[in-house]
This record gives C-alpha cells, sequence and structure tokens, in this order.
C-alpha cells in the first residue's frame, strides 16, 4: 500500500497546469522550442497566433505537459484552414520509451472539417470521431479532451461531440509535437492561438474564452 502510494505520488508530481501562449517561436510556456520549417508568428483579431504551412512547419518540445494526470484536460484554440491535406494531425504528446500517446486531428472535406480526439495509455486507448459533425474552416475554435477517470470525451466550442468509457492510465514523461505528428508526417495547415493542460476534468462553464487579449 505504501509503494502504491508513493507510485502515485510521483506520477502526480510531473502534472501541473500549464497555459502555452503561441505568440513566440522560442518557448511555450516555460519549454524551449525547437523549431522546424517556417511557422510564423501572425497577428489575429484575437492576440498573436502562429500559422503553419501544412508542408514542413512544425515544433517539438521536450516535454509531456499531461505526465502523471489520473485527470486531464486539454484545451486548444485553433483556426483550420480549407485548403488543408484531408488528415492532420495539430497536437501530439507522447510518452518515452512506448506507443503511449494523446493527439489531437482535423478530417478536412470540402472546406470543412471534423475532430479526431485520440487516447491510447498502458490501460486502455480510444478514438473519439463523428465525421457528421462539420465545422467550416477558417474561423476560430475552441477544442478540448477531457478525461474524468471513468469517460473521454471531446468537445468543439463548449459542445460535446463524443464520449466512451476506458481506462486510461496517467502517461509518463515524453515529448510534444506541434503541427504535425511526432514522426513529422500529416503537417497542419491553420493557426494556432492558445492551449491549456489540466491536470483534472473541467466542465464546459470552465473552458478557456475565445476572446481579445
Amino acid at each position: 500500500m505504501i509503494r502504491l502510494t508513493l507510485i502515485f505520488a510521483a506520477l502526480t508530481a510531473f502534472a501541473a497546469d500549464e497555459v502555452w501562449v503561441f505568440d513566440r517561436l522560442d518557448k511555450l510556456g516555460k519549454h524551449p522550442v525547437k523549431v522546424e520549417g517556417h511557422p510564423k508568428v501572425v497577428k489575429t483579431p484575437i492576440g498573436k497566433a502562429i500559422q503553419f504551412n501544412g508542408v514542413d512547419d512544425a515544433l517539438f518540445l521536450d516535454v509531456h505537459p499531461l505526465a502523471g494526470a489520473a485527470q486531464f484536460t486539454w484545451e486548444v484554440i485553433f483556426q483550420p484552414d480549407a485548403d488543408g491535406k484531408p488528415e492532420q494531425r495539430f497536437f501530439h504528446f507522447q510518452e518515452n520509451g512506448s506507443t503511449n500517446r494523446l493527439l489531437f486531428e482535423t478530417r478536412v472535406e470540402n472546406g470543412q472539417w471534423s475532430l479526431d480526439s485520440f487516447a491510447q495509455s498502458s490501460t486502455g486507448s480510444r478514438a473519439l470521431m463523428d465525421r457528421a459533425k462539420l465545422h467550416p474552416a477558417g474561423a476560430w475554435y475552441h477544442v478540448a479532451a477531457v478525461y474524468d477517470g471513468k469517460e473521454f470525451r471531446n468537445y468543439v466550442n463548449g459542445i460535446r461531440e463524443g464520449e466512451a468509457i476506458v481506462t486510461l492510465s496517467p502517461q509518463m514523461a515524453g515529448r510534444t509535437s506541434i503541427g504535425v505528428r511526432i514522426n513529422k508526417v500529416d503537417y497542419f495547415k491553420g493557426k494556432i492561438r492558445m492551449a491549456r493542460m489540466t491536470p483534472r476534468a473541467l466542465l464546459p462553464p470552465e473552458f478557456m474564452p475565445i476572446k481579445k487579449p
């Protein structure tokens, strides 16, 4: 019992509430960023954001901001372009030395997109995607993936799009890729403004708003 308590404490120590504002290329939060391609900081009506070209632009960080979290909320404010490739991974957390990961992808078709959220852990995995729930590209959106210890859910602009009962164990330390998969395929075309990673399950009224700074 003591050993299990110590293991849980060690895992929890990894988790911290983090907000990343995409207004510079050298850091996100307190973490250094490795830049590939030519992503650009641009001005938008809701503040500065980083623009990705869908070809070779990407950011990489040596951190998994939700490592150790038994529950989590992962939010992103982004703007997908209408002319991106059909399948694009715009955010990816990867546990070191395993295939355990968390990710957000878009499916783009005829100027509209649907959300794909996926979680894989040592105890279970689940994808949440409904291609019938389409959104016009070119606008700003808030997306979220939430796990409360029993149910995995995803949201677009605070509206639930999918849910599943699944056992997701906390992930260990790892890496992040933004604008592409961790193995550098399926590049994202569009802009990202903010991300927030919280080691607890939030309700939609607690989500970040899309607004001017």
